[in-house]
């Protein structure tokens, strides 16, 4: 290093120790540093300069405020490369000595953090390396408190100055992204989060300078920042918004209309489980403000944005976080609310800026329940000015005042905001140490009295929220969480808390999307906030899912498997570990070779009992019972019942709309009340005793729920409605692989007027004869016969497993999807519907017809008529024209083997005939969802992928319901749906004018709905009975007057054992007369009065109408008889 030129030197300044010895002269010293010729004399020079100023603290920052503006100068001189490097060794000797040895001193050496940074920029190699260990001396050496409110803040000002340098930038953004890192790392390793939360609240001011860097015209600067803003990122503590960091920090840097709307949508469809505090309403506002206030904005994405933004607001724990945010964003909401297009987005406009100045309100603290302000800089640096004022010595007023003070107060407040008191003092007292009177013992009276102070303001403003409740003293709590749940564009619970005791069985209460299993998910995923992790609470979530793949695995590998995912295989690997789990699946009623089953091959009652066993394998502390009772008999309910009781250890949480299940086995009941979880001793009737509204529990009421079905139309032929209209015949059906039928010569008919309930226990093969009655399934023997027009409306046992294809539509343009092109593309999908290699074969096997044209092979069907007491069909050939086609019986059809051809060609007439006054338009959509009690909203703007299973089985009925089914068949349609809907969808079933089959453990809705039984026993119908309903269910409203046709109507369902022969069907084959013949014949009519001459001047010109509607068809579409009589 070349020896520096100092130009007129200043006279040297001796000074005095305060024990009375003689000073270093440190302008000597200084000069010596300036004049080394090395580095490593230069760096020794400058400890001993550092050294020599911390021996006499209360003098050091006065000899440091001398010194430091001729620091500066030799940093700044452009001619000496020397000098400059000289001027960062010392920055760095000092900041690496003195703030521990003198802390007053600190205020000063954080100013200069600047220059450091300017000398990144340096040319020189060993000047950039030198304001290096500077920038890591200071960074090393701070306090905690002091990174943030002293180094952070520093740092954001030399962002934020127009004369930095894109180095220094670069080497700032760093410095930050170092420090979140740190307060990162210090969670993870230590377990300590205050550097995470005070930096965390800096965000709001740190995270609009660190964005500018992004779009900073240096890309080494962009590059940095960007870096930077993903290590910020780590301050959130938010699991909600983590996954979407890379989507918001790519809007962040490329802004643009599909990057903002995918961030917007993104959010819009998180389920936030955790309190949205400063550090994530920092990361979103620019966000959110930029959606509101531009306006390239689409009326989509503007209501995204607005439901986000009030969501948010609301489910900030702290208001007055709220407000430091909300200035920003109402603008934007405003905007809105004054321009939007669409009248739904501007009431949502309204609704959100309603919440936002009710949270921005500044309250006087005299009203009950508010929430006061933080304690500001200005309080604490007021509270110190009146502790301090009369101990401060009078050569450090100027130093205090301008100086000391602010930065102390800065740091303190900090500290007092998150409550750590224990820190409290170290971040006053050695501050006023060397400038008060008193020394030591007096900085820490009045660090002291600030606390005090502090604590009791605090305690005034907040007060205290810990409050026990006697009647739980000496149970033994195991949660205690405070939070809040929302889904982006709905709010379920709000600031409340969840107070689970050990033993206790809680249900968990509330109408259907109000959270409850958004609830459990939450829980059993780790995501909610202050609930105990699975390391300290073993909690298992049993619900009724589909397995997907692991339908192949055999159930014991299934539970192995779930074991290993959960690191509790120990005891069960190897013959003897799967003997232990066959002991626990005998336990559950998994008897015989059922133990040996796969997951596939049980029904949905014996894999909720499967989930049921898995959670007693992996010994539960806490049981997560999500509609547990769904799919169980009642044999199994009972089982389940004791179960839960037995094992008093066990703490469960329960949903489930079974009201007699919840009476039975319930300790205490949690209700969702005005977004809140609200707390009742004792069972379902306890609670409905002391909220009598509650009675809805009990009965199928729908007060707030209404379902409205669709009329099914008429059916050709069909003049009573105790005609049969479909019919099974001797049928018996067995899946693929298994030993034996699951169905076995089974017959039975229904009509329009039916009510059937479908009883037996699980596995006995109901649904199976469900299912081979809709067509899901081909029975080996036996047959299938319906009217060729009828449409089916059916709800599977799995119904919402179709929907797991379209989670990311929402329930409008699903519904558009299966009704696109005029057929429902559900039916079309089915086992029926596609053809096997020999019907492929049939399909290209030529057909002669006798009638002189030889042998042709069939295209398609293109129409139908009616010819005698059947059907006849327009049939195309293949290379041929349509003056080709020809008709032929449906009689014939059959025989030549072209059953799917005819099924096929009559679903689409069924469904066209049922969609003629149907059209897929919003207005007609979301009044059709409205009427099955699905929000209308809900079903336009929301994925089916984020609602709850009782949204979801409404979108499965309003897709049934769509094309005016004549026969409703339902497998377990009370699975999910709360009372209220269950009570809308029973008053619906009741006044629905076609027939209905039910299978239902639910005892009160079929002894109110159905009039018939049939007992399924091991795949035979083995007895059918004939009872009234019980309209008491309905809460006297059948007494009222109300007169239901359906229910007051003859029964013509008709079953018959598996030893009973049936007379075979006439519509399938070539019988013309039977006994109990599906021919459907015309009705007879009286004979007709003469008509008049202007009378038979009207029916011309019908029949011209409709000559003139057949020119205009597409080609192929058979000619109307030319009458008026519609019943021919």
């Amino acid at each position: 290093m070349s020896p520096g030129v100092v130009e007129n030197p200043t006279p040297t300044v001796t000074l005095t120790l305060a024990n009375g010895a003689p000073a270093f002269d440190y302008e000597a010293i200084f000069t010596t540093i300036l004049t080394a010729k090395t580095s490593q004399e230069s760096l020794d020079a400058s400890l001993a300069l550092a050294n020599g100023i911390a021996a006499d603290p209360p003098t050091a920052h006065h000899v440091l405020a001398d010194l430091l503006p001729k620091i500066a100068k030799a940093a700044a001189d452009k001619k000496s490369g020397a000098n400059r490097e000289s001027a960062m060794i010392v920055y760095g000797a000092l900041y690496e000595t003195l703030p521990k040895k003198a802390p007053t001193t600190e205020v000063l050496l954080v100013e200069t953090i600047g220059n450091a940074f300017d000398g990144l920029a340096d040319k020189g190699a060993v000047v950039r390396e030198s304001a290096q260990y500077a920038v890591d001396a200071l960074f090393a050496n701070l306090k905690l408190p002091a990174l943030v409110s002293g180094l952070l803040s520093a740092t954001e000002r030399y962002l934020q100055s127009p004369g930095s340098k894109w180095q220094g930038k670069v080497a700032a953004l760093a410095l930050i992204g170092k420090m979140a890192e740190k307060a990162a790392k210090a969670e993870k390793d230590q377990g300590e989060v205050f550097l995470k939360d005070v930096m965390g609240r800096e965000l709001e001011g740190l995270i609009p300078v660190v964005e500018s860097g992004m779009h900073d015209l240096k890309a080494e600067v962009s590059k940095t920042a960007v870096k930077t803003t993903t290590s910020l990122t780590k301050l959130l503590s938010n699991d909600d918004v983590a996954r979407h960091i890379p989507t918001l920090i790519k809007t962040m840097n490329m802004p643009s209309r599909e990057t903002q709307a995918k961030a917007i949508h993104a959010l819009s469809q998180t389920t936030f489980v955790q309190t949205v505090t400063s550090p994530v309403l920092s990361l979103l506002t620019p966000l959110l403000e930029r959606a509101l206030t531009s306006p390239q904005t689409s009326q989509e994405v503007l209501r995204q944005a607005v439901v986000v933004t009030e969501n948010l607001t609301k489910l900030v724990h702290d208001p007055v976080e709220a407000r430091e945010f909300l200035p920003r964003l109402q603008p934007g909401v405003k905007r809105v609310l004054e321009t939007a297009s669409i009248p739904a987005v501007r009431e949502l406009a309204k609704s959100a800026n309603d919440v936002m100045v009710k949270a921005m309100r500044v309250t006087s603290g005299d009203e009950v329940n508010t929430i006061g302000e933080r304690i500001s800089v200005d309080e604490v640096d007021g509270e110190l000015s009146l502790r301090a004022a009369l101990l401060i010595r009078k050569e450090e007023v100027a130093i205090w005042e301008n100086k000391v003070k602010p930065y102390i107060a800065a740091m303190a407040r900090e500290v007092i905001v998150i409550r750590e008191w224990s820190r409290l003092t170290d971040c006053i007292a050695p501050y006023l140490r060397d400038i008060v009177t008193s020394g030591e013992e007096g900085s820490k009276n009045i660090a002291a009295d600030v606390e005090r102070w502090a604590r009791t303001t605090d305690h005034a403003r907040f007060g205290n929220a810990g409050i026990v409740d006697s009647e739980y003293a000496n149970e033994v709590e195991i949660v205690n969480a405070n939070f809040s749940l929302a889904y982006g564009g709905m709010m379920l619970l709000n600031h409340t808390n969840l107070r689970l005791h050990r033993g206790h069985r809680y249900g968990l209460c509330g109408r259907n999307g109000a959270g409850k299993s958004t609830l459990m998910r939450s829980i059993a995923e780790g995501k909610l906030e202050g609930f105990p992790s699975k390391d300290e609470l073993r909690t298992c979530f049993v619900e009724h899912r589909s397995q997907g793949v692991e339908n192949e695995l055999p159930i014991v590998e299934y539970i192995r498997q779930s074991l290993v995912e959960d690191n509790l295989q120990e005891g069960f690997m190897g013959d003897d570990g799967t003997e232990k789990i066959k002991v626990v699946l005998r336990n559950v009623g998994f008897e015989g070779e059922r133990v040996d089953f796969k997951v596939g091959e049980l029904s949905g009652g014996w894999k909720m009992k499967l989930a049921l066993a898995e959670a007693m394998l992996k010994k539960a502390e806490v049981l997560l019972l999500d509609e547990p009772t769904n799919h169980l008999d009642v044999g199994n309910v009972k089982w389940l019942q004791d179960y839960l009781k037995k094992h008093t250890e066990i703490t469960s949480l329960i949903v489930s709309h079974d009201s007699g299940f919840l009476d039975e086995v319930c300790t205490d009941i949690i209700h969702y009340e005005n977004k809140k979880l609200v707390y009742y001793k004792g069972n379902l009737a306890d609670f409905v005793r002391v909220r009598p509204e509650g009675k809805a529990y009990y009965t199928l009421s729908s007060s707030t729920v209404q379902f409205k079905f669709p009329p099914p139309g008429i059916l050709s032929g069909v003049s009573s409605r105790t005609r049969s209209i479909l019919k099974m015949t001797n049928a018996t059906f067995t899946y693929p692989g298994a030993a034996k039928p699951s169905l076995y010569n089974v017959t039975c008919s229904l009509s329009l007027s039916s009510r059937v309930a479908l009883l037996g226990a699980n596995g006995a093969g109901k649904s199976t004869l469900i299912k081979v009655l809709t067509g899901e399934v081909i029975p080996q023997e036996g047959k299938v016969e319906k009217h060729p027009n009828l449409r089916v409306g059916y709800l599977s046992q799995h119904s919402l497993e179709p929907l797991q294809f379209h989670l990311d539509k929402t329930p409008s343009q699903y519904l558009q999807w299966r009704y696109a092109h005029g057929d429902d593309r559900e039916v079309l999908m089915k086992a029926t519907r596609k053809l096997t290699p020999e019907e492929e074969a049939q399909m290209a096997t030529p057909v002669n017809l006798g009638d002189g044209s030889g042998p042709r092979r069939i295209n398609n069907i293109v129409g139908r008529q009616k010819y005698k007491k059947s059907f006849q069909y327009e049939v195309s050939w293949v290379g041929l024209g349509p003056k080709s086609n020809v008709m032929i019986s449906r009689e014939t059809l059959m025989k030549l083997g072209f059953f799917k051809l005819i099924q096929e060609f009559d679903d689409h007439e069924a469904s066209r005939e049922g969609l003629g006054f149907r059209k897929l338009e919003a207005a007609d959509i979301r009044k059709h969802f409205e009427d099955v009690g699905l929000d209308a909203d809900l079903a336009e703007h929301n994925e089916i992928g984020g609602m709850s299973g009782g949204q979801k089985v409404k979108i499965v009925i309003a897709g049934a319901m769509w094309n005016n089914p004549h026969l409703l068949v339902l497998d377990e349609p009370t699975n999910y749906l709360d009372r209220e809907s269950l009570g809308g969808l029973s008053h619906a079933i009741r006044d629905f004018k076609g027939g209905v089959i039910v299978i239902s453990h639910h005892e009160e809705f079929v002894s109110a709905l159905c009039n018939e039984q049939w007992v399924v026993e091991a795949g035979r119908v083995t007895a059918a009975t004939k009872k009234d309903a019980d309209s008491s269910r309905f809460e006297g409203l059948f007494a009222s007057g109300t007169n239901t046709p359906a229910l007051s109507s003859a029964v013509a369902s008709a079953v018959t054992s598996a030893a009973a022969s049936a007379a075979s069907s006439a519509v399938n084959s070539d019988a013309e007369d039977g006994g109990d013949s599906m021919k459907f014949k015309g009705r007879k009519f009286p004979k007709k009065k003469k008509m008049t001459r202007a009378q038979q001047k009207e029916r011309e010109v019908r029949r011209r109408l409709r000559h003139i509607e057949w020119l205009n068809s597409p080609k192929g579409t058979p000619k109307p008889v030319d009458t008026d009589d519609e019943a021919e």
